[in-house]
């Protein structure tokens, strides 16, 4: 803050304001006169705010400080929460608004009287689009962005010019050294013309060789222009070229490629973009908003000391505590047999890990892809701009991409079939529902009908007589077919029972010895479970105590290194401290009448006799103000006897004159009536 007040008093001592401000004086202003300051640094950016801000309201002076400022693209420090404080202190003036506004001013005045010349042309007007649908209005606003891009144009060709590094005074040089040049020359044209004088026919000559000339140059010119067209046959023949492999390619493209593959491709790139829309980027966007928000509540929070820090470490080694505990409580209650759910679970989760991961891989695939884009339209336009000519693109990387892409449309193919037989399956269902709607209203009307007529039940009736008879005619038939066939299958059956026992035989002998092995290996991995859960979760316990226990130490030796810098840091303060005392002391009493009046005593010491002074003198002009208020009251009380009176005088006066203007026109009237 020092230095910022510092540069401050530095900047308005100079030129153009002069202030004769000290550290003391600058800081002991009033909010009105710091104002008057800051208003007068805008008037030297923009003449337009030169004005004393005492004949205007302070909300005006505040609205158009702000506009200013934000016309020269001043941000005020804090965050947005601030604004209306900033507003505040600008209205009232306080020290913390004003200063650092001083302060960002005065290091840039040449830069912002620049910005706010260019804004008065450059700043557009606000016009609603209401109006500009009128011809008029819009005709005008249009030659007024036209004035505007001429302005741009304009003031760039003028910087261009005071930037080029030409001067008058060169130019007045090189014209001297011109002139200087000329006389010889002219007196060697002139020898010349003697010289050729003397023969017979130098006119024809002359004019043969300006002829000469003359042709020369127009073989220079056919020649240049014989180049440009070979530079441009070229470039054509290399457009041509690239052309040509790019319709080959995409006619191979299009070979393999159909309506029905492209409609593919394009649902699949919906698919992938809207899964990048609705599921990852959302969840993205939701756990980086709630890294600011605990940012931003860490930032609000006070700063923590010692004790805090204790009482967390604490209430976090009892939260790992539980946890431990609740998790061997799991471990020792959860069975993985019966849990039929948990296989499904880790597919579902392995999927999802999956799917994120091929997420993040298309994105950071179509990131690289979009910078080698970039680059490639930077290096070929680097290429255009040193040699004129364009660079041909990587057609190998196409038919690469056209060959992956043939690769991948049977797997699109067949999603693609998947995809219509659920939607075939969506339209059925929905198709189902419609009927058993209307079959159900339509029973209803009939039973309604029914009852009407005295017949209810006749329909249900009827229907349930056509099924059973059906059934037993089917059931009658199936009998008739299926008797035969019994006595064939039985056969069969019996044969192939024969045949499977006499080959299982062996097998089954096996079995059993195999099955009491079992019996007991299960009932050792049991034991060998148990003995394992145990161990694991006794294992798991000691790990997290011995991580409490490294993050407790690591946290301590952290305390311990900052406490460690704070120690350094306070004592290289205290040592400059020291050291400024010693100066002050060395100044203090030295010899040297100009090294004691550099020492802060003695600063301090003339400042404190300067406003003593000044005090002084305030009390005499205030004594001499109570000694003559008595007299002056009286001189003014009698002042205002005489306004008074004189007041008096002139309504008597003009009372006087209406009484003989009317007077008069009384006269008048009579007169008149007299002559009738």
């Amino acid at each position: 803050m020092s230095e910022q007040l510092k540069l401050i008093v530095e900047q308005l001592n100079k030129d153009p304001f002069r202030k004769n401000f000290n550290l003391i004086t600058f800081d002991s202003l009033e909010p009105m006169h710091l104002l008057q300051i800051l208003n007068d640094v805008l008037a030297e950016v923009d003449p337009k705010h030169a004005i004393d801000i005492r004949e205007e309201m302070p909300e005006q002076t505040a609205k158009r400080m702000c506009a200013l400022l934000g016309m020269l693209k001043y941000k005020p420090p804090g965050n947005q929460s601030d604004l209306s404080g900033f507003r505040q202190g600008l209205v009232v003036g306080s020290k913390p608004a004003v200063h650092p506004i001083l302060h960002w001013l005065l290091q840039r005045v040449p830069e912002l009287k620049k910005r706010a010349y260019l804004a008065r042309f450059l700043v557009k007007l606000d016009v609603p689009a209401e109006f500009l649908a009128d011809d008029v209005i819009g005709d005008t606003y249009h030659q007024y962005e036209e004035l505007v891009e001429g302005f741009k144009t304009n003031h760039k060709e003028c910087e261009q010019l005071r930037t080029s590094g030409f001067s008058t005074a060169e130019i007045r040089r090189d014209i001297g050294a011109m002139e200087e040049e000329k006389g010889p020359l002219i007196k060697r044209v002139e020898r010349l013309k003697k010289r050729v004088e003397s023969v017979s026919n130098h006119q024809q000559m002359l004019e043969q060789a300006r002829q000469l000339r003359v042709e020369k140059k127009r073989e220079e010119h056919l020649a240049h222009q014989k180049q440009e067209q070979k530079n441009q046959l070229f470039q054509a023949q290399q457009r041509l070229q690239r052309l040509q492999q790019q319709l080959k390619d995409m006619r191979h493209a299009a070979a393999d490629a159909s309506p029905d593959s492209l409609m593919k491709r394009l649902e699949e790139e919906i698919k992938i973009n809207s899964y990048m829309v609705s599921e990852k980027l959302p969840k993205e966007l939701e756990v980086l908003k709630r890294t600011v928000q605990y940012l931003q509540k860490v930032a609000s929070e006070p700063a923590m000391g010692h004790g805090d820090l204790l009482e967390l470490r604490d209430k976090i080694k009892g939260v790992d505590m539980q946890i431990n505990h609740l998790i061997e409580k799991k471990m020792m209650r959860s069975d993985p047999i019966d849990d039929k759910l948990t296989l499904y679970r880790q597919q579902a989760s392995i999927i999802i890990r999956k799917k994120e991961a091929k997420a993040e891989e298309l994105q950071e695939a179509r990131e690289e892809l979009a910078a080698a884009e970039r680059e490639l339209t930077h290096r070929t336009s680097q290429a255009l701009a040193s040699n004129g000519e364009e660079v041909v693109r990587g057609d190998e990387l196409k038919r690469l991409v056209v060959k992956l892409r043939s690769k991948g449309t049977v797997y699109k193919k067949k999603r693609q079939e998947i995809a219509e037989l659920k939607a075939e399956y969506g339209v059925l269902q929905r198709t189902e529902e419609i009927l058993k709607q209307r079959h159900e209203a339509v029973q209803e009307k009939l039973q309604t009908m029914e009852a009407e007529k005295g017949i209810s039940g006749y329909s249900n009736t009827q229907e349930e007589l056509e099924r059973v008879s059906a059934i037993k005619s089917e059931l009658d038939e199936k009998k008739g077919r299926t008797l035969d066939d019994m006595s064939e299958m039985v056969k069969q059956l019996n044969s192939m029972i024969v045949e499977k026992k006499s080959a299982l035989a062996p097998i089954i002998k096996e079995l059993r010895s195999l099955r009491q092995q079992c019996q007991v290996l299960n009932q050792e991995h049991e034991e060998k479970k148990s003995q394992y859960e145990s161990c694991g979760a006794g294992l798991e316990s000691n790990r997290s105590k011995l991580e409490q226990e490294v993050k407790a130490l690591r946290e301590e030796t952290a305390q311990e290194e900052n406490r460690y810098h704070y120690i350094n840091c306070k004592s290289e303060i205290t040592e400059m401290q020291i050291q400024r005392a010693a100066e002050e002391m060395k100044a203090y009493v030295s010899s040297d009448v100009q090294e004691r009046k550099r020492a802060i005593r003695e600063v301090y010491m003339k400042n404190i006799a300067e406003q003593e002074l000044l005090g002084k003198k305030l009390r005499e002009k205030q004594k001499m103000v109570r000694e003559s208020h008595s007299a002056n009251m009286e001189q003014m009380k009698m002042w205002q006897d005489l306004e008074q009176l004189m007041e008096c005088k002139r309504q008597c006066f003009i009372k006087v004159q209406n009484e003989a203007s009317v007077g008069q026109v009384i006269q008048e009237g009579g007169e008149d009536r007299l002559v009738l």
